[in-house]
């Protein structure tokens, strides 16, 4: 089955007195299960390329051979937000691990985030202790539902460890593969914010809550989002006539008013795009399959539809200059190089005159680390390697300014970042895409990528960004009675629907549910809530509407019945 991936080629601390301010909860009068971490953790440990070393608590601070780690209240936040600081004018830090002990014991489930998106594994799972948990956890005990996370545009990637005897919280400050030179500079590291669960509060919910103090400022868009995407029936054998034709699809099936569909080009427009790859990271036209991509994106807004279009803006072209290349992989531009950023910013902005309104930007976390979301783990990426600036920054504020690149260049235009960091981009990004590719041609890849990544990342939408399941690949190759339930699902769920339309298989049934499902999507609808997904990672029982509505992703022999 064709992937992207396949078109690449693929406790002296605990004495220390902490001035805090107000705090909601006491050590002494907490919740049972809620481990406090709006006070001193109980141990905080360093590493550099020299090993690991426990800083010694001094009056508010972890200090040890020139390095001061500091926790401290953030002025004015309501939600009582711990900012973690480091300074290391002549170390090259690694990681800072902090911990904060507390009896955990009860809980019976953890739940954690993923680096980027999700590959299918997220679930509830038992303690696991050296499970690495980016960005938040929550922990369930069979009543409640507690919650710790770092807020979003962390300057580190950030993970969680839970065991029955506290929490840990790893921070990687690397630059790339090696240690961060901070010199002179503090790093404000990341907020950590712990919520309390409520009595009668589902897990979702609390999940929701807590999300939502993790990002002060999402960035969202102003109407339902939902349309067409090519990917998915002709990866990357389109052209401007198929484009075309995809627009005036999604417009027949969608209903008549002011929030017209997206009709989005995926890979396949760019120069060099097929065997020869002469122009491979050049977006500054289309290839002779697309040979005038303002006109097109003007014929797409005359059929009725909002164009939309993707892009890659790292990948390095063959005329790039070895400056402008990435130490780790000489095939992807550095993003710290001034020159790259003005290209990347250039590209965005060009397509944004020739006229397409949705930008979708795909690959940088790939492109800057090497490794996928699944294959990163705590290490994320190979030792040794920095970029062309050097290790004055770490990996987190090195793609923050990618990000804000592409944003800015971007003007009006919606952007969905696919294959990008979850917490770098709330607030940045108008959506994201949560999850890997679903499937045209496999609905097992569909079940495990979209259903899994639209229950456990749902409580995202809205309080991140919007959050993109991916598509409903409309095909011959799946049997329409799974993915007209991944249609249903996903009009009905209040997260943005795209469907890849192929046109041998627009039947009047599937005609028939696309438009019942479409003139859902085009409006604004509850979020949808998974009610099983404590117990399965493809949950089935799900809350949509106000209603409870149970969805067949296996029928009655199994998985490995259904291609």
């Amino acid at each position: 089955m064709p992937t992207r991936r396949d078109f690449l080629h693929q406790s002296a601390a605990a004495a220390a007195a902490l001035s805090v301010g107000r705090l909601t909860f006491r050590t002494d009068d907490a919740p049972s299960g809620f481990v406090d971490v709006r006070r001193a953790p109980d141990a905080v440990l360093v590493r550099t390329a020299d090993g690991e070393q426990r800083l010694r608590a001094a009056g508010g601070r972890w200090e040890g051979d020139g390095i001061t780690v500091t926790v401290r209240e953030v002025p004015g936040d309501a939600a009582g937000g711990m900012r973690v600081e480091l300074t290391a004018p002549d170390a090259a830090v690694t990681r800072l691990h902090l911990r904060w002990r507390g009896d955990l014991a009860g809980t019976r489930l953890l739940l954690g985030d993923a680096w980027e998106r999700g590959y299918g594994d997220l679930e509830w799972r038992g303690f696991v202790p050296d499970r690495v948990m980016p960005w938040y956890v929550a922990a369930w005990d069979g009543r409640v539902t507690h919650g710790w996370g770092v807020r979003t545009g962390a300057r580190a990637f950030c993970a969680w460890q839970g065991d029955p005897r506290g929490l840990s919280l790893l921070a990687d400050v690397r630059s790339g593969g090696v240690g961060v030179r901070l010199g002179e500079r503090a790093l404000a590291v990341c907020d950590v914010v712990g919520r309390a669960g409520l009595p009668n509060e589902t897990p979702f919910a609390a999940v929701r809550a807590l999300c939502r103090r993790l990002c002060a400022a999402p960035r969202l868009p102003a109407h339902p989002v939902y349309g067409s995407n090519d990917w998915y029936w002709a990866y990357g054998r389109n052209s401007a006539a198929t484009v075309l034709a995809d627009a005036r699809h999604v417009v027949e099936l969608s209903p008549t008013g002011a929030n017209r569909p997206y009709a989005v080009i995926d890979d396949g427009w760019q120069p060099g795009r097929g065997a020869e790859k002469a122009g491979v990271g050049t977006w500054d036209r289309g290839n002779d399959k697309f040979p005038d991509m303002p006109g097109l994106a003007a014929e797409i807004g005359r059929a009725g539809a909002r164009p939309g279009l993707w892009i890659r803006p790292l990948q390095a072209p063959a005329d790039a200059p070895d400056a402008w290349r990435l130490s780790r992989e000489r095939t992807v531009l550095d993003p710290t190089v001034a020159e790259v950023r003005r290209k990347v910013a250039d590209d965005l902005a060009r397509a944004r005159g020739w006229g397409y309104e949705l930008m979708k930007h795909d690959y940088t976390t790939f492109d800057v680390f090497g490794r996928w979301g699944f294959q990163m783990g705590p290490g994320l990426t190979r030792d040794g390697w920095t970029f062309a600036e050097g290790p004055v920054r770490t990996t987190a504020e090195v793609i923050d300014e990618l990000y804000r690149t592409i944003r800015d260049a971007a003007g009006d235009a919606l952007v969905i970042g696919c294959n990008t960091v979850s917490h770098l981009s709330a607030g940045r990004f108008e959506l994201c895409r949560i999850g890997d590719d679903t499937s045209g041609t496999e609905w097992s890849r569909t079940r495990k990528m979209g259903v899994n990544t639209l229950a456990f990342r749902a409580p995202q939408h809205g309080t991140f960004y919007a959050t993109d399941a991916d598509c409903v690949g409309v095909t011959n190759a799946i049997p329409w009675e799974y993915d007209r339930q991944w249609l249903d699902l996903l009009a009905r769920s209040g997260t943005p629907t795209f469907v890849s339309l192929a046109p041998d298989a627009l039947d009047e049934t599937r005609r028939r549910d696309l438009r019942a499902a479409l003139a859902l999507a085009a409006r604004p609808q509850p979020l949808a809530e998974p009610l099983d997904w404590q117990h399965t990672a493809w949950p089935t029982r799900w809350r949509v509407g106000g209603a409870a509505h149970v969805y067949d992703w296996t029928g009655p022999d199994g998985a490995a019945a259904v291609p």
